[in-house]
């Protein structure tokens, strides 16, 4: 199954990216196809300090609902995810997309 991965990053310490990796790889354990919004471009540059945070926002959000609504069957939620703005989005789109939710445990 094609899984998005979501959850919160701003604030947390790494971006939460540890937290994301290692979903992403129980996922993929599972025979899940993932989108792991932490293993994209969009992260790399803010890591590097090529584009700011705003900017890695709306970059960021616009690829990973477009992914969401064209490609997904299914989305996973990180703990926290109610506290994301971006994850909140996420999740109203996968709702309206009639997806499978999948709610990850710590």
């Amino acid at each position: 199954m094609m899984v998005y991965l979501a959850g919160p990053m701003t604030g947390i310490e790494d971006q939460n990216f540890p937290a994301f990796h290692a979903a992403a790889e129980k996922l993929r354990a599972e025979g899940h196809e993932v989108f792991n919004p932490a293993e994209s471009d969009v992260a790399d540059k803010y890591l590097a300090g090529e584009i700011t945070h705003a900017e890695a926002n709306r970059m960021g959000l616009s690829i990973d609902l477009q992914f969401i609504c064209e490609h997904a069957e299914a989305i996973a939620f990180l703990p926290g995810w109610e506290k994301s703005n971006g994850a909140q989005a996420e999740f109203h789109a996968a709702k309206a997309c009639h997806l499978q939710f999948i709610y990850l445990q710590q």
